[in-house]
């Protein structure tokens, strides 16, 4: 028989505890700082709190089966989570996001042991690097041992941000900033290499022309940027405005590298002005004389 979830006080009741007296009126900066107010409030207030129809408190019952329970030995390591990873030919390891480098190694295959705090790379059981876990949302970053000298590639695999070239179409227009908000919300689409190709496409022409096509592309929702180019190139062909001309600064003409190349003695090309007689073909040569063959009759040949 299928019950509602929240009917089933055993596995909810824990939760509806947390989001009723955990969560209202409570502000996190980070991830870090709600796994520690979470640990003070179930290690603190929760501790003590009478629970039950019973009125147990978990602080002093845990004080009374702790005669009956065995602890763990020291020597046993915390728990992990065993991963496997492969290194790029800069021996960059990637995980969560981030790279972290193996001095040393090329291309290889490594055991990343997960910890609540740290990672540990192992090659073949024998440990190689430890590295602190970063703060939660860091990514795109790249790590290496403290003690050493920061490594002169980058990853393989790393993306590269684009933070300015977002920043740099956002202040064409607000027509432009909106278009961004409708493509990038888009799932799947490579924000990165999207941002860089949609500048690239802005300096093709001018800002009033790519206005107007992000203008139409926003209002049927096109993000296909070869669509968006077709939009353009169809606008330019309705207008009537003409090209301009190239702009020559003719100051040049007074420059000093230019007035000292303007005195230089000319290059001879008169052997461009009159080709060369072709040569005649060369005859074969003929082939050396030989000696007749002998006569099997006469005697004298054979002497």
């Amino acid at each position: 028989m299928q019950f509602a979830p929240q009917t089933k006080a055993g596995e909810e009741r824990s939760f509806w505890t947390t989001e009723t007296n955990f969560l209202p009126g409570r502000s996190f900066q980070n991830l870090e700082d709600l796994n520690r107010q979470a640990l003070e409030w179930a290690t603190v207030r929760m501790e003590h709190r009478p629970q039950t129809r019973a009125a147990i408190i978990p602080a002093k019952a845990f004080e009374h089966e702790c005669h009956y329970l065995t602890k763990l030995s020291a020597h046993l390591p915390a728990p992990y989570k065993v991963l496997s990873r492969g290194t790029d030919q800069y021996g960059f390891v990637a995980f969560d996001g981030n790279y972290y480098w193996v001095p040393g190694t090329k291309c290889e295959d490594m055991k990343v042991l997960q910890y609540s705090d740290h990672l540990e790379i192992y090659l073949a059981r024998v440990f190689l690097v430890k590295y602190p876990l970063p703060a939660d949302g860091v990514h795109n970053q790249r790590f290496s041992p403290p003690n050493l000298s920061p490594p002169p590639h980058q990853p393989r695999q790393r993306t590269l941000p684009a933070h300015e070239e977002e920043k740099r179409l956002r202040a064409l227009a607000p027509a432009v900033s909106a278009y961004l908000d409708l493509a990038l919300a888009i799932k799947g689409l490579q924000r990165h290499a999207f941002l860089r190709r949609l500048l690239a496409l802005s300096r093709k022409m001018t800002p009033a022309l790519f206005i107007k096509s992000v203008q139409r592309a926003h209002h049927y929702r096109i993000t296909n940027l070869e669509s968006l180019e077709r939009i353009s190139l169809l606008y330019l062909r309705e207008s009537d405005t003409e090209l301009p001309l190239a702009e020559i600064d003719e100051s040049f003409l007074q420059r000093a590298a230019y007035q000292e190349g303007s005195l230089t003695d000319l290059p001879d090309l008169s052997i461009y002005l009159e080709p060369a007689a072709p040569k005649a073909p060369e005859e074969p040569a003929e082939p050396a004389p030989t000696d007749p063959p002998a006569d099997p009759e006469n005697p004298k040949d054979h002497e």
